[in-house]
């Protein structure tokens, strides 16, 4: 069997003919059984790698979940592997994604998160506003440029993919995963936003770091109060040496069952609200085409409800003694099924054709910079209004648009131990991601209509 890569309908037509369709003999290896030990051998490398000194300037450049999803896709992309014939994917985004969801949002402290103080919150959630309002205005903005941004219900259009963004840049990998299945992405569409993802991102950080130096000054700017960061470092280092332990064998059974013992409940869950909500909404817009109901179509799909569910459990259970088992590593674990989902998606991108077809992303990215600055006006509209430390901007921002793997990173700017700060207000980020996500993915599809 060939693999013929199909044209990317989200391309404009005006730059068909600059398309080139490859195509590729059939995969090396299309046991995927020996496919998944190539994925998760490949982590294994890319992790290790991380930690030697000589890659370290590397990865400060290149994140590592971009490396995670390049190299299965240059084994896609070469023929050694087939992402289109392989299941694994399938099974990591139905079973490790919503167990990833569930271990990652156990560890949430929500009274912890509230007494970091409101102006922490605030920020938190401004910048997830921002997010969320920032999407559509591209798109609507950019449409004055270029009209084939928008697109309707078509199965291309530009809404779905853009989507995925909204997804990471308020919560995670998890989170523009579980998009990508609700908004129906293809996965040329995944490929080019997963590089506005990152690239657009990789933009902002630098200046979060560098603003992290300049701390004194912007808060005197802001005219803010940052004795409370001195307190917050207190809570976090008491939090943390309180619950850190050595995993037994029975803790980590436990975290499995805790795991897919809830993705259980997700697919009951999903079994019986989706056709439900399929069934009600049929209804409605049989008599009443224009319903609004029609931009709610993602709750049509067990898939969403899969992901909602999970998370819903997660947050349950961290009001539980069971979010203690963040000590044991529950969040790693979820991390690694993460991860593993990562190489899935990413061994279905084909990068040679992707490469070919770069001179056709300009309005993707243009979205993507427009989209990026609102969120930056809002954060620092707020900031200024409510006078918050300049701490509570940055880390506000990455936990929204980095996760788990940046917010850290810039907390740790201003102060190794604040690190956690980071990493709590991401977690935050997993629970509302894909809600928020799919409010601006709504407003996205209103807008292309």
């Amino acid at each position: 069997m060939k693999k013929t890569s199909v044209l990317p309908g989200f391309f404009h037509a005006h730059t068909a003919h600059k398309l080139i369709s490859l195509h590729i003999m059939d995969a090396l290896i299309t046991n995927d059984a020996v496919v998944l030990g190539l994925l998760v051998s490949t982590l294994a490398l890319v992790f290790y790698s991380s930690t030697l000194p000589q890659f370290k300037r590397f990865y400060t450049i290149i994140p590592t979940l971009l490396v995670c999803y390049f190299l299965p896709a240059m084994y896609n992309s070469f023929g050694l592997v087939d992402g289109e014939a392989s299941n694994l994917y399938f099974v990591a985004s139905r079973y490790l994604l919503p167990a990833s969801l569930v271990l990652l949002c156990l560890s949430i402290d929500l009274k912890g998160i509230w007494n970091l103080g409101p102006k922490a919150i605030i920020m938190f959630f401004a910048a997830t506003v921002g997010i969320i309002i920032g999407g559509p205005l591209a798109l609507w903005a950019v449409s004055f440029v270029d009209p084939d941004v928008l697109g309707g219900d078509a199965p291309d259009a530009f809404w779905r993919g853009l989507s995925t963004v909204a997804g990471s840049w308020i919560g995670g990998g998890a989170n523009q995963a579980a998009l990508k299945e609700i908004s129906m992405t293809t996965d040329d569409q995944f490929s080019a936003m997963l590089i506005v993802d990152v690239f657009v991102a990789n933009l902002w950080m630098p200046f979060l770091l560098v603003g992290a130096g300049m701390s004194v000054a912007l808060d005197r700017r802001l005219k803010a109060d940052s004795s409370a960061v001195d307190e917050l470092k207190k809570k976090v280092e008491a939090f943390q040496l309180g619950i850190a332990r050595v995993p037994s064998f029975t803790d980590l059974i436990i975290i499995g069952g805790v795991a897919f013992g809830s993705v259980a409940a997700a697919h009951v869950s999903a079994d019986a609200l989706g056709p439900t909500f399929k069934g009600w909404f049929g209804g409605i817009l049989v008599r009443n085409p224009d319903s609004f109901v029609q931009f709610l179509s993602s709750l049509e799909q067990g898939f969403f409800w899969i992901v909602v569910t999970a998370t819903a459990i997660g947050i349950g259970l961290s009001f539980t003694g069971l979010r203690n088992y963040e000590g044991a590593g529950a969040s790693k674990m979820g991390s690694v099924f993460l991860y593993i989902l990562v190489a899935t998606i990413g061994m279905k991108m084909d990068v040679v054709e992707l490469y070919h077809n770069w001179d056709v992303y300009w309005s993707v990215i243009l979205i993507g910079l427009i989209w990026m600055l609102t969120h930056i006006v809002v954060l620092l509209g707020v900031a200024k209004i409510i006078k918050a430390p300049f701490f509570f901007v940055a880390v506000g921002s990455q936990a929204n648009v980095g996760g788990a793997a940046s917010a850290p990173i810039v907390a740790s700017a201003f102060s190794p131990a604040l690190a956690p700060v980071g990493v709590l207000l991401a977690v935050l980020g997993y629970a509302v991601g894909t809600v928020g996500a799919i409010v601006c993915m709504e407003l996205m599809h209103a807008i292309s209509i």
